[in-house]
């Protein structure tokens, strides 16, 4: 099982297979034909309110990331969904975060292919 992560500001790749947007808000900016994703997954994406807790402060990144792995405990369907496209091929989790090392991208990928601390 292949997940790759990049920021929706960089180039779609042939290499990128199944590319699923996984912020809460639209990114910035970026018009939806340039993000060239197959589905926009909102649902999967940290809370408002823990998103804005979080800010993209590094110094939160450990707390933030057992409240969202907290969160996507009550998502199994979705995280089922996403293993299954990743079985059928490549996906990459699509992200709008400057910080490439401290976002829920991150995070989802570390859940969907199980890896731990």
């Amino acid at each position: 099982m292949e997940v790759r992560i990049k920021r929706a500001y960089e180039a779609p790749s042939v290499r990128d297979g199944a590319r699923v947007l996984v912020d809460r808000i639209w990114p910035r900016g970026l018009r939806k034909a340039d993000a060239a994703v197959e589905v926009w997954l909102k649902e999967i994406a940290p809370s408002t309110r823990l998103r804005q807790w979080f800010a993209h402060d590094p110094a939160r990144w450990a707390e933030f990331r057992r409240r969202y792995r907290a969160e996507l405990a009550g998502k199994a369907g979705l995280l089922t969904q996403l293993r299954a496209s990743a079985r059928n091929g490549k996906l990459t989790l699509v992200y709008s975060a400057r910080d490439t090392e401290h976002n829920q991208a991150v995070v989802l990928r570390e859940v969907l292919s199980c890896k731990k601390d």
